[in-house]
Formats: structure tokens, C-alpha cells, sequence
């Protein structure tokens, strides 16, 4: 997994009106789980900017005044109106303890229904995950090689590490329907079977 550094400082005050004078400086406030205690800290929102955008998984290093600690980002809050950062969550991570997180799904190979000129629908882009910190991928392979016209590929049906996956096995990760036109051409050429 990638690592990212983000530095923070120490909160003395964790009231309102404090975290918004925080914000309006451009920084975030956030609180950091799984230790012996929480740790409260702001940080400089930009340092967000590649954590919270992006579709890929990083091990943060949460540099808070000189002490180091392993995180992931467990949970964001946006404004609900202008989008702007207002509080993440981190859990700290140890060797021996398993963590749960949303890992991106990458698709492999190429599809025979696409070929036949169908469409790849993902209808879910991350899956829950449990594994421990050392084990955690930086994504979900799925192979989709053998995935016809018309169907889909379930949670179930994908090989796993030394991680499980914790999203419903029910659930489709990916389905190449049939487009409207190709529909329309078998229809046509069942009616001419006839």
C-alpha cells in the first residue's frame, strides 16, 4: 500500500467555534482512533488534497508535532453545500490487529460481451474489505474474461488474498449489458428464424 504523509498539530481547544475559526484558516481538524487515547489535530487542508480525491487507497504516516503514528483515513465530512473539508477521522493501525476499508476494484482482462459489442457496466467501484495492515491490497483484482453478453460477475465469484471481503456476495461488481441496437438485431433475426 502507498504511503502518505500528512502533518498535523495538537488541538488544546476541541469546541465549535474553534474548529471554525480552524477551517476558516484552511486547516482541518480531525481525531485519530485506536490508540491508548484519541489524539485531536488540525492539519493544512491542502495536504488532503490527494488522501480524500483520489480513488486510490493510502497508509497515512500522521506526523502530529514530531510523533509518528500508521493511520488510514476511516471517515470524511464535507460541507453539505460548498463541498469544503470539515473533519476526518483516521484509525490507527497495528501489525496484529485487523482493520476493515474500502478498496477500489480493478477490472482485468477483456471482457467476450464487450467484444461482441456490449457494454461494461461497474455497479460497485470499492468493496469492504477485513485484513490485517500488512495484507490490505491496494486494490481488488476482478477478471472479467469470461464474462458474456447480458451477464454479471458477483462478489462471490472473485479470488481473494489473505483478505476478506465483507460486501454482500450477492452484490454485482460488474454486468455487460446488451445495447439497444444489438438488442433490435436479434430480435430481428429471431423473427427471421421463423
Amino acid at each position: 500500500m502507498q504511503t502518505l504523509e500528512i502533518i498535523g498539530f495538537k488541538r488544546a481547544n476541541l469546541g465549535k467555534q474553534q474548529s471554525k475559526e480552524l477551517r476558516n484558516e484552511s486547516f482541518v481538524p480531525g481525531v485519530l482512533y485506536g490508540g491508548g487515547e484519541q489524539v485531536h489535530f488540525y492539519s493544512p487542508a491542502i495536504l488532503f488534497r490527494d488522501l480524500v480525491y483520489s480513488p486510490e487507497v493510502y497508509e497515512v504516516d500522521l506526523n502530529i508535532e514530531g510523533t509518528h503514528y500508521r493511520a488510514i483515513l476511516q471517515d470524511v465530512q464535507f460541507h453539505p453545500v460548498n463541498e469544503v473539508l470539515l473533519h476526518v477521522d483516521f484509525l490507527q493501525l497495528h501489525d496484529d490487529k485487523e482493520v476493515r476499508m474500502d478498496i477500489p476494484v480493478k477490472m482485468v482482462g477483456v471482457s467476450p460481451g464487450v467484444l461482441a459489442g456490449g457494454k461494461l457496466v461497474t455497479k460497485l467501484r470499492k468493496l469492504k474489505v477485513k485484513a490485517l495492515p500488512a495484507n490490505l491490497p491496494d486494490f481488488v483484482e476482478v477478471d472479467i474474461t469470461d464474462l458474456e453478453l447480458g451477464k454479471s460477475i458477483k462478489v462471490s465469484k472473485i479470488k481473494t488474498g489473505n483478505y476478506e471481503i465483507l460486501t454482500n456476495p450477492l452484490a454485482p461488481v460488474a454486468t455487460v449489458t446488451i445495447p439497444r441496437a444489438l438488442k433490435s438485431a436479434q430480435t430481428e433475426e429471431a423473427r427471421g428464424k421463423k
